[in-house]
């Protein structure tokens, strides 16, 4: 594993960076403060810049890169913005993944292109008000009559539930008990019998569209089954993935806590001397600073051994623990 950057992927970093600076920064806390989402424009650039659906083919609208290459993206928009990340994050590492690895050739044309413009954002319906960790023991149930697939039940907090136009939903397509009844829907927003809770309030990501998904007697055409019964493993291999964006907010999160950290404590002085003289503040920069490159190198480390765009699960499950825990281990120290 060699984690030098490649000259293209260094300038890649930079231009985001630079993007950051001019279009992100200056808007952040005020998006934060109100709560509202990122604006369209933001994601009209993003599409232009060629930032959303970096991972997916070139055929499709793409860009045709790696993982990696998404994650470098994700991070330096992340330092800055958890919220801006968002829409970079879903298109490149999130659902969408599940459509353009699974998904019949009619379904790739018809949302990834549109993914790629910044014409819709593609969120996932996991989890739900009995079944968190535990997937396998979902009850949305989804039965085929004729042409259309019923589905009735709900789905809990649902990033970017309400705001997204497309969703990925986990549903039980017969009466076989834990994984192997499961598949995956594509239901789009103003579906018959679908309709949005009230949104959500979080202690932080302030500004992050999440409520339930609440499905009545929805009519979704059979066409629209993505994974037939019987393929959560393979919708678990697309969600490694997305575990790996997760991580990398966390990540963005923790790097910039370190940075300002660092910052202040050259500028801030007691007793005559600047603080990161003294021996105390010292260590605990040293402390931050190991947690951050430890996490991020086992990002790295998933996104780089990837095969077939799918990161090992331990390795992913890994990296999404220990960079969400180092994210408020670091920022407990930096506000120390």
């Amino acid at each position: 594993m060699d984690f030098q950057l490649s000259e293209e992927q260094k300038m890649l970093k930079e231009t985001v960076r630079q993007f950051v600076e001019r279009e992100i920064r200056p808007h952040a806390m005020e998006w934060d403060k109100k709560a509202v989402f990122v604006p369209d424009e933001l994601i009209e650039k993003y599409a232009e810049m060629g930032l959303l659906g970096m991972t997916l083919p070139e055929r499709y609208g793409g860009q045709g890169l790696g993982v990696f290459e998404a994650i470098l993206v994700i991070e330096e928009i992340a330092k800055v913005s958890c919220l801006a990340a968002f829409p970079v994050f879903e298109s490149n590492v999130g659902p969408v993944r599940v459509i353009e690895l699974f998904g019949t050739e009619e379904q790739k044309k018809k949302y990834l292109p549109r993914c790629c413009r910044g014409e819709i954002l593609i969120s996932v319906g996991m989890t739900e008000p009995e079944a968190g960790s535990a997937v396998t023991d979902l009850r949305t149930r989804a039965v085929l009559k004729g042409d259309h697939y019923i589905v009735n039940g709900t789905k809990r907090f649902v990033t970017g539930g309400g705001h997204s136009e497309v969703y990925v939903v986990y549903v039980r397509l017969s009466d076989l008990p834990g994984a192997k009844g499961i598949g995956a829907l594509i239901i789009e927003k103003g579906t018959p019998g679908f309709v949005f809770g009230k949104q959500e309030r979080f202690m932080g990501l302030s500004g992050f569209p999440s409520c339930d998904l609440i499905f009545e007697d929805c009519k979704v055409p059979k066409e629209n089954l993505v994974v037939p019964e019987g393929g959560f493993k393979r919708l678990m291999q697309a969600f490694d993935i997305e575990r790996l964006g997760n991580a990398t907010m966390s990540l963005g999160i923790a790097t910039v806590a370190l940075e300002e950290s660092i910052k202040y404590s050259k500028e801030r002085k007691q007793f005559g001397k600047e603080i990161c003289e003294f021996q105390a503040v010292q260590l605990m920069l040293a402390d931050m600073a190991m947690k951050v490159e430890a996490a991020r190198l086992l990002i790295y480390r998933a996104a780089v051994n990837a095969s077939r765009g799918y990161p090992s699960i331990l390795h992913s499950s890994i990296a999404k623990c220990f960079s969400n825990e180092i994210a408020k281990e670091v920022t407990d120290l930096a506000l120390q």
